[in-house]
């Protein structure tokens, strides 16, 4: 019987830490959280006044339409995004961590951390020192090659970015898309967007591309197994010019410049290049 109680007493160990294993438990995660809420302030969050929706927008719309001009993603997403995740800067994450986009931390963050139930008790996300800061790392959380597809898209084409994140695996919500266009047609978001010209869409595109290929490029370096590189060229057709032939082939126009010693932004018809990421 005794040995019974004992193969039961070390069932539940070998069970329970497994659980814990990785995790903070509920103790450590208050103090921490208690620790962030001090920081901030006890005054400020005590003096803190619900936001209405409209009121949220007139605050943010200026970072939205800034991030918008600089990484090309709609300022009507953006807001959206930012409204729904942080009930209009009224949640907990948005009043103490400044984290209106939901934002969990990475193996690469090295920044603080506030811990909150979510998909798993306790789960990590990231705190920044202001709003801004969570706008600029919503901008560069987006730049992964899972949502590289939605920077070929117009940085007003609202519809097809709230579709692509859900794609992309923004959100496990199959109504994720719908919900964000929901709200942009609710209160006009779309009034913050503007068109891109073909110039100014390519020079973006090009460098979030660029970015991207970079971040892979360091992931890859960083791995235990680098897979062998194998070259292949592709010969220019007409109507072909670098930027189509970098979407194709998923290379930043500045990589194949470099690689095919391209000084312009021309090509000829006949000439083989090299489209080796």
């Amino acid at each position: 019987m005794r040995k019974i109680i004992y193969l039961f007493i070390g069932l539940f160990c070998v069970t329970g830490c497994s659980a814990r294993k990785g995790s903070v438990n509920n103790r450590a995660a208050r103090k921490n959280n208690r620790s962030i809420q001090k920081e901030r302030g006890a005054a400020a969050a005590a003096d803190f006044k619900p936001q209405t929706s409209l009121q949220y927008i007139e605050r943010y719309k200026d970072i939205a339409i800034q991030e918008m001009n600089q990484y090309g993603i709609p300022a009507s997403i953006t807001l959206a995004q930012g409204l729904f995740e942080s009930g209009s800067g009224n949640g907990e994450l948005a009043r103490v961590a400044n984290n209106h986009f939901g934002i969990k931390t990475s193996p690469t963050w090295t920044g603080k951390v506030y811990y909150k139930d979510d998909d798993n008790a306790n789960d990590a996300f990231r705190v920044y020192d202001k709003p801004e800061d969570s706008f600029r790392d919503h901008s560069l959380f987006l730049q992964k090659k899972n949502y590289s597809h939605l920077f070929e898209l117009d940085k007003n084409d609202y519809k097809g970015w709230a579709y692509g994140l859900k794609k992309g695996g923004y959100a496990t919500n199959p109504k994720y898309p719908q919900m964000l266009i929901n709200i942009i047609e609710k209160y006009n978001l779309d009034q913050y967007d503007s068109p891109d010209t073909e110039v100014a869409k390519i020079k973006r595109v090009d460098r979030v591309f660029t970015t991207i290929d970079k971040k892979e490029d360091k992931a890859a370096k960083d791995s235990v197994q680098t897979p062998p590189v194998t070259t292949k060229t592709y010969t220019i057709k007409a109507g072909d010019t670098l930027y189509n032939i970098s979407k194709r082939f998923g290379i930043a126009v500045d990589s194949l410049k470099s690689i095919n010693n391209i000084a312009g932004n021309t090509v000829r018809v006949g000439q083989t290049i090299v489209v080796t990421r």
